[in-house]
Parts: C-alpha cells; structure tokens; sequence
C-alpha cells in the first residue's frame, strides 16, 4: 500500500471538533488508570479528550495544584495566561480562567482575545520580572496552553515559573501530584468561578503580540533584512504565529508574505506526516511539503508549529534543511557577528544533538555545554548570560539579545526563523549553502533516529544504563572515546546511554511521553557507517532489554 505521507489531508483525516470539546466537558478521567491521569512529560501535561488523557476535571486541577505550587514558593505576582489555536484549548484556557480568578490569581489574557506563541509568554514574564529587584515581590509566573506539534485531537497544558522556561521535575512532579489527589478528591478543594459569571472585561489584558513584536530589533538585525529585500515566505502551519508575522511584516517594513493565514481546528490544510497523521511539524519534510513545493518564489520560507516555539527553514538550493544543519549554521554565524557577547559565553545543546555543532563551537573556540534532553537545562545559562545559544535536535532553540541579555528562556520559533532571513541578508548566502561549506570542512553528517516499541518495564531499564553495558572498545571500526550515562555539560543523568568516537556516536533513552525508546545515531563518515553504528547500538540496546 502506498504511503499518503506528504499528501493533502482527506475528509476521513479530519477531527471531528464538536465531539472533542463535547468530550472534554462530559467525560470524566478515572483516575485509577495511568493513561488518565496528570503526567508532565518535557513539556507539559498533553492527551486528548476522545481518550479521557484532558478533560475539564484535569485542567481545573492543575490550574489549582498550579495555584497552589505558586503559594508554596512565595510567588504573587501576574500570571500570565495564552493559549495556541488547537480546538482544546479554548475550553481549557476558560477552565483556568476559571480557577485562577476565583484563587484571586493576578491573571494576564492577551489583549486581542487571541493566540499567545510560547516564546511570546516567555518573553512577557521575563519583562515583568526584569524590573523588580533581586528582593522584589511580585515575580510573574505564566501558563501556556498548547500541546506543541501534536496532532488536532489533543490538547496541552504547560507551566512556565518566574524564570521564564519550562518548569523542572520537581515543579512538575509536585504540580502533577497534587493534581491528582485533587481528581481523587472529586474536586472538593477546587476553588472555581464559573466563565460564563464572569466579566470577560474585568480581567486584566496584556498585548503579547505587540511587546514582542517590537522588541525584536533588540535580538535581530530587522534593518538588514529589510535593506537586503530578503523575499521571506512565513507559513505558521495554522498556529499561534500567524498575526505575528502579519505585524513583523508591517512594522519592519519587510518584504514577508504570510503564505497561509488560514487557521482551521481540523488542520484540513496539512499534508501528511511520516504515519499518515495531521501533524505540525516544521522540521517533517512530509508535514512542509506544501511549503517545500513554493520554495522558488522566495528568498527564505519559514515554519513554525502550533505554539511557535518550533521552526523549520527553507531555502530555494536544499528545501527543508534539516534541524542538526540549521542549529550548527545558526551557532557558526551568530558567535562570528554577536560581539556584544561574553567571550566566555558558551554553546548549549542536548547530548542528541549533530556532533557538527561540536566541530563548529570548537572552530570558534567556545565552551560546549552538552545536556539532557529538555530545554529546561538551559534557562540558568541563558538567564545570566553564561549561555549565549541553547538548541534542540527536534528543531529548538533560542539565543541572547545582541547585548548579551536574556530574550526567552523558552524556544522560540519565530526568532530562528528571522535569523535565516538575517543570514542571507548580511553573507549573501543562505544557510544551506553555509552549511555545505561547513560540511566540505567537517565531514558530511549521517544523523537518524528511529523510535522502537518497548515496555514500561524495558523503558525502565533503559533508563538505568550505565557504562559497563556496553563491553566492547570500538564501534563500527573506531575507538571508543566516551561512554556516558550523565551529560558532560552539568553532569546530570541522561536516562539511557550514549557512546562516542572520533566521528560517530550513538544515543539510546526511552520516550517520556509513549511506550517506544529512541536511538539516535551520528556519523561523519557516511550513511554506510551510520548503518554500521544503528545495527551495534541496536545490539547493546536489545541486550539491555533482555536482562
């Protein structure tokens, strides 16, 4: 049977969204099964309503174990609140409404009534915070409302504290365990107003979408992208993005096209992912390849996904680059035309991450800071500045002002995308052909990962992997140099494995969020010595599961 990857979404892919927001009010999660109860994973708790993973009865208690949270740490300032343009969360943002003004919360909704990005809410609680000083009261905190890249069906819940990013395990594991007893409860001690009571007009407002707007020329080179002519296509893939783009275009005086303004619950405008899903991935070659096929009618074309803390680049020579490319051409450019940051300011990413990005922070002579997974291991650096990149494998990043100041302490979709259109603009070149040229010098990158069903019990065990799994001193014919079980960065445990050489490397951990592990594996030497690499890995992992 033929894939339908990459092809327009069919009427029989469609959500049906009346049934999924009449699911959210009407079905209540029972508690005694797993799949139905609050869990964070690295963003957040997510789920559908047609499942019983989010409900009403979920939001309502960790908007008030959220509540509750911010007591316990003395924070009482703003919370700030946005949602993305899933059909769920709508309904969850008014439950936290809710919640939130009968606790007296201090609760900020945007101004327009509309969609918030997370780097936008990122960025809000980080200006508020920024004016007090260190002994101040009053420390803003905020909550978004998105389930990221995820399919229609499901919705997202997500609680950012006064730093800014995404809040560590124990903030989450605290939240997600008074939720819980909450529901068991059967809500006795939620505090609620009902939506429908209240005056939508008495509760304060904050302009996201204008205070970051005009804000960016703090962090990017607006003028140079807009004195250059740099023909940009930005396509927010039907997400929170999409009239922020429409403002960039018009404040900056940008020749921007916002190639899709449509936004639609059903994503009816999608094609495909990789199995066939809805999904808004900027970094899936089958999710943008209704914006690939466009890529000779512009300079840049850009993606982001439904709360925009993603991006996805393309450039008229490659298509879709892919996201390991575009962070070691970001690092390789930023850290040569930035000189009002730290010399000593250093280069963040996940241990999962092209080892290009390795080979290009050494070039420059800057630190690497290599952690877990999870954006969260870079908010203290890039709150004080000892940071001056953070970035993700799965398309994530952010980065200081020009100044060497802090802008989000969240991914930050948008940015990356204005900074491909910044390096064309100054270099001439777009960042696939910097990234040829890198390669030419470096090494062509073989990067795949590949997820593999796997039970509670192996994921836990794969969790526990320490060095002495793997016996052998080479792999796929070169030395080993490093078996790691914690990140070199902070030495922080990594939950699974990674094994190094000079040109290769492999990494194996469980899904937070599914019963599947994933390997990932590297090689500059070709495709041919990545398979070599995939089938050894796949070896020590297989033998780990069998213990």
């Amino acid at each position: 049977m033929t894939s339908r990857a990459g092809l327009p979404a069919e009427a029989s892919d469609l959500v049906d969204v009346d049934e999924l927001i009449s699911a959210y009010y009407d079905r209540v999660p029972d508690p005694a099964q797993p799949g139905q109860r609050v869990a964070f994973g690295t963003s957040g708790h997510r789920g559908s309503s047609l499942n019983g993973s989010f409900n009403e009865q979920h939001i309502l208690a960790t908007t008030q174990a959220i509540v509750d949270y911010r007591a316990s740490q003395g924070i009482d300032g703003p919370l700030f609140l946005g949602r993305d343009t899933h059909a769920l969360s709508l309904p969850a943002e008014r439950s936290a409404i809710e919640v939130l003004v009968a606790n007296h919360v201090d609760v900020r909704i945007d101004s327009r009534d509309s969609w918030v990005p997370t780097p936008a809410l990122s960025h809000a609680i980080l200006t508020h915070n920024r004016a007090l000083a260190p002994d101040d009261t009053g420390r803003a905190d905020g909550i978004v409302v998105t389930p990221s890249h995820n399919p229609p069906a499901d919705g997202g819940f997500k609680y950012n504290p006064p730093h800014g990013g995404p809040a560590d395990t124990d903030a989450t594991s605290w939240i997600a365990a008074r939720a819980n007893e909450l529901i068991e409860g059967g809500l006795e001690k939620v505090k609620r107003v009902r939506f429908a009571d209240l005056d939508a007009g008495a509760i304060p407002t904050y302009d996201f979408r204008d205070a970051y707007v005009r804000d960016l020329a703090s962090i990017i080179d607006m003028e140079a992208i807009r004195s250059a002519g740099v023909r940009i296509g930005a396509d927010p893939l039907g997400g929170a993005s999409v009239d922020y783009w429409a403002l960039i275009a018009e404040h900056y005086g940008l020749d921007l096209t916002v190639v899709n303004p449509e936004v639609d619950p059903t994503w009816r405008f999608m094609t495909l992912d990789w199995d066939e899903k809805i999904r808004m991935d900027p970094s899936s070659p089958s999710a943008m390849a209704s914006l690939v096929a466009k890529r000779a009618e512009y300079d840049i074309l850009t993606g982001n996904d439904a709360d925009s803390d993603r991006h996805g680049i393309v450039t008229p020579d490659a298509g879709l680059m892919n996201p390991n490319h575009y962070l070691a051409v970001a690092v390789d450019y930023l850290f040569s035309h930035r000189p009002g940051w730290s010399p000593d300011a250093a280069v963040g990413k996940t241990l999962v991450s092209s080892m290009m990005i390795d080979k290009v922070t050494a070039a420059l002579g800057r630190p690497l800071l290599e952690v877990p997974v999870g954006f969260k291991w870079f908010v203290p650096g890039l709150l004080d500045g000892s940071v001056a990149f953070g970035g993700e494998e799965s398309a994530g990043a952010s980065f200081l002002r020009t100044d060497g100041t802090v802008w989000t302490t969240d991914k930050d979709g948008i940015l990356l995308c204005l900074l491909a259109a910044e390096m064309l603009a100054v270099t001439g070149k777009t960042p696939s052909q910097r990234y040829a040229e890198l390669e030419a010098e470096y090494g062509s990158s073989s990067y795949r990962r590949v997820d593999a069903v796997a039970t509670p019990q192996q994921k836990a065990a794969l969790a526990k992997l320490g060095p002495d799994a793997v016996t052998a001193t080479t792999l796929a014919g070169e030395e080993i140099t490093a078996k790691l079980s914690h990140a070199p960065g902070n030495g922080a445990a990594i939950g699974g494995l990674k094994v190094q050489t000079a040109n290769a490397w492999f990494a194996a951990r469980p899904s937070g969020t599914e019963d599947v592990y994933k390997l990932y594996a590297e090689s500059l030497r070709g495709d041919e010595h990545l398979r070599q690499v995939q089938d050894e890995a796949r070896a020590v992992v297989a033998a780990a599961l069998e213990d």
